[in-house]
């Protein structure tokens, strides 16, 4: 374990992160399916506005001393290590891909993550991490039912997102040893920018009307948000601890798609999320009780 662990607090950015993802993928699927944008476009508009969104605070803190890194070949890798997820969780939505089923599928991630955190972070990788790992990706099996007759390959592109998203995680948890939060956020807003102009260039559409951009406004500040406190989960709790948090996002996204659009996922998807939520709370009280005695 590291010696800068605090359960508590890694766990509550974590879900506040998930929330603010929740709410990110309701707002751009509403500027797409209503507003007829396409995914690329939002994708620009939106971390565009999410890097204006955290100007204020970065000032704060001092924008310079925020570009201030002896790692910037890293930041460069670790941002697009996010973009090729990004695009492959926009396929997979584009395809499409239903919203819980993606979601679920993500949750692949924190298997993905715990066995790199042991083999690449060298942290001490627990039992209790391990079965809350492992219960968790069995519940998002039960969600996705790949034994299922309607199951295909395109399926498997959150898998493809959820691997890249892990990778890009353990970067973070890496980078955040040296680096502070402030730069870990700036580099990404920054730097994923000149990747959406290159992919937004051939469907480019300029939104019209205040509502749709109202709603990028939202995304923006949402992803802005979501950003800072994964960097901040990582950076206050060790990486294979935090990640199963990540589950939290399934019901926060069935929940917003039922609020939006009325969609409402299968009887299995509750039993896998109940899976998912037991064991989420069972690591929760097992990491509190060892920070405790530590103490």
């Amino acid at each position: 374990m590291s010696h800068n662990h605090h359960p508590i607090q890694g766990a509550s950015w974590m879900l506040t992160a998930g929330l603010s993802f929740a709410i990110v993928n309701s707002l751009a699927q509403v500027a797409s399916i209503n507003f007829g944008l396409s995914s690329t476009t939002v994708a620009l508009i939106q971390y565009a506005i999410a890097l204006v969104a955290i100007l204020p605070y970065l000032k704060t803190l001092g924008i310079r001393q925020s570009l201030k890194t002896d790692k910037l070949g890293l930041h460069i890798f670790r941002v697009f290590l996010s973009v090729i997820g990004i695009q492959l969780w926009l396929w997979a939505l584009a395809y499409p891909v239903p919203i819980w089923q993606g979601i679920a599928l993500l949750m692949t991630s924190p298997l993905f993550a715990t066995i790199g955190s042991g083999l690449l972070l060298k942290e001490n990788v627990g039992a209790a991490r391990w079965g809350a790992t492992i219960t968790g990706f069995i519940g998002a099996m039960i969600i996705l039912e790949p034994w299922g007759d309607d199951f295909n390959w395109a399926t498997l592109l959150p898998v493809g997102a959820a691997f890249f998203w892990a990778c890009y995680s353990l970067m973070v948890k890496k980078l955040s040893a040296n680096d502070s939060p402030s730069t870990m956020v700036v580099y990404l807003l920054i730097l994923i920018t000149p990747f959406n102009i290159l992919l937004a260039l051939p469907d480019w559409q300029m939104p019209s009307g205040l509502n749709v951009w109202l709603i990028l406004i939202a995304a923006g500040i949402a992803t802005a948000l979501a950003q800072w406190a994964i960097v901040k989960a990582y950076a206050v709790a060790d990486a294979s601890f935090v990640q199963p948090f990540d589950h939290a996002k399934l019901p926060l996204n069935v929940l917003a798609g039922w609020i939006v659009f009325g969609w409402v996922p299968p009887g299995r998807l509750w039993l896998g999320a109940f899976i998912i939520i037991a064991s989420v709370a069972f690591i929760t009280q097992w990491e509190s009780k060892k920070f405790r005695k530590k103490r």
